[in-house]
């Protein structure tokens, strides 16, 4: 089955937080260092890894309209999963799903959960609806996805990222870098080291396209 698990929901972490959350402000303790690449190969990656986030969170949009309810966007490291979804806090649910978590996301159980004493007749009633919600859940849930390897294909070193934290996003055919430790010369190619203010520059663009679309 694909995931189920039931953790709370951590603060975006700087390795994979998007140019819009606080991801720079994790970045902003440490070293931070500016680049930009017009490389063809860097670009594919980039896009290709945003096209896959987008695609993942449009299947987390059906999983939550088929449960009728929004579907938790969840993250563990650098891997993004679904892992609740937010229903009412009623007992009435406790059968089949488990209590709901600080942000109001419940995790379906692995088996029903019967109140003692709960006749034969209702116990059978339950097995079967406990096995419709896990088809519902198996045949809308996204499999788990890795900004890992997005790195891997610009040629970060990884083990810098989960360290020192890193950002980047694309603004027309370039594509913009904010990493928490300097990048080895050669990984990443057509790398340039930028100042910072071309860096915001181009990150207020992409916001401000964002607004008004």
């Amino acid at each position: 089955m694909k995931s189920r698990r039931m953790k709370h929901h951590p603060k975006p972490n700087c390795h994979h937080a998007d140019i819009s959350t606080e991801g720079g402000a994790c970045l902003e303790k440490a070293m931070s260092y500016f680049y930009k690449t017009e490389s063809p190969k860097v670009l594919a990656a980039v896009r290709a890894w945003d096209e896959k986030k987008a695609a993942w969170n449009a299947q987390r949009e059906k999983l939550g309209q088929a449960f009728a309810a929004d579907a938790s966007p969840m993250y563990s490291g650098s891997r993004n999963y679904v892992g609740g979804i937010r229903l009412s806090a009623s007992r009435d649910l406790d059968v089949h799903w488990c209590r709901p978590d600080e942000y109001g996301y419940r995790s379906l159980r692995r088996a029903p959960e019967h109140t003692k004493g709960t006749d034969k007749e209702v116990r059978a009633a339950e097995k079967a609806e406990q096995q419709r919600l896990e088809d519902l859940w198996k045949a809308h849930c996204p499999d788990d996805i890795d900004r890992d390897e997005m790195w891997e294909a610009i040629g970060v070193e990884r083990g810098g990222i989960w360290l020192s934290g890193g950002v980047c996003f694309t603004y027309g055919d370039t594509v913009y870098l904010y990493l928490g430790s300097k990048a080895a010369d050669g990984d990443v190619d057509g790398l340039v080291e930028i100042v910072s203010s071309e860096y915001e520059t181009a990150r207020q663009r992409v916001l401000n396209a964002r607004k008004a679309a």
